[in-house]
């Protein structure tokens, strides 16, 4: 594997490589959850490339984008034993080069709820980076985690408004042993946090997958079920607890049944901060 920090090298690397090209998109701070996505292109491409940049255009202010960890010499690592070809690792000044203006990108309609509607901006600084590293990388298909369930939405959309019809491909959540699902800001929380991040959010999820699974179809049902484990912890608090159509996003009421979502897949999807860090998780029912 060899890993390159500008655009130039980036470009005289892949001309080298073969195609069709896998890219996957990360911030670094590389986990199991990354290798998985990194072995998923890699058994579809000829060459995978990982890069690691951390956007300050999707955080709220510069505090939280110095607060994200940085561990470039262990995700190299990672990187390279999962498969990676190539590891591209710019600085800001690579993507949004200061003598060529960058326009933002729109992140379309699916962006405006939950995370969207908490982070004022955040996907607009997603789709932007995404869409900068397809310019730059080129390939034939991308990878993201189905944890991160708006997200990638987003970016399906956005991929579809561009011209060269790059395939995006949804990887399985991966959990630790508490089933807490991995995510570089797992990191973040201290030893309390995380256990009681564990014995709520995922929790919370895994009561709504049984109960609907024994029968409860009643979103107002579902609901109170997993609300009730996350209230009773008071060092996480809960920001949404959504139920939506799973691929318009477009919300279900609380007299709804599960199965009156359209397509009859629905997102339940989740976000709370525990220590400070904000963790989202999400499940499809059925």
């Amino acid at each position: 594997m060899r890993t390159v920090t500008t655009r130039a090298e980036l470009e005289q690397s892949l001309a080298q490589l073969p195609r069709p090209v896998a890219l996957v998109p990360t911030m670094g701070a590389l986990h199991a959850g990354h290798v998985a996505l990194i072995a998923a292109a890699r058994r579809a491409a000829a060459t995978v490339v990982v890069s690691v940049f951390v956007n300050p255009r999707q955080f709220a202010n510069a505090a939280d984008v110095a607060r994200y960890p940085r561990t470039l010499a262990s995700d190299q690592q990672l990187a390279e034993a999962a498969g990676a070809d190539l590891l591209f690792t710019p600085d800001a000044d690579q993507i949004y080069p200061p003598n060529e203006p960058v326009a933002m990108i729109e992140p379309g309609p699916l962006a405006t709820r939950l995370e969207g509607a908490s982070r004022p901006g955040h996907f607009t600084g997603v789709a932007t980076v995404v869409s900068r590293l397809f310019d730059l990388v080129r390939p034939n298909e991308a990878y993201f985690g189905a944890k991160d369930a708006q997200q990638v939405r987003v970016i399906e959309w956005m991929a579809a408004q561009r011209s060269d019809q790059i395939s995006i491909h949804r990887v399985t959540t991966v959990r630790d042993g508490d089933g807490l699902a991995l995510s570089s800001r797992n990191q973040m929380l201290s030893a309390s946090g995380r256990v009681a991040a564990a014995k709520t959010i995922p929790v919370a999820l895994s009561l709504i997958a049984e109960a609907y699974a024994s029968g409860v179809t009643s979103v107002a049902m579902l609901r109170t079920l997993a609300e009730r484990v996350i209230t009773a912890e008071p060092s996480v608090t809960l920001d949404y607890l959504d139920f939506a159509e799973s691929a318009t996003l477009v919300p279900l009421s609380e007299s709804a049944q599960i199965g009156d979502a359209a397509p009859g897949e629905v997102l339940v999807s989740l976000a709370a901060v525990v220590d400070g860090v904000r963790l989202i998780d999400a499940i499809t029912l059925p």
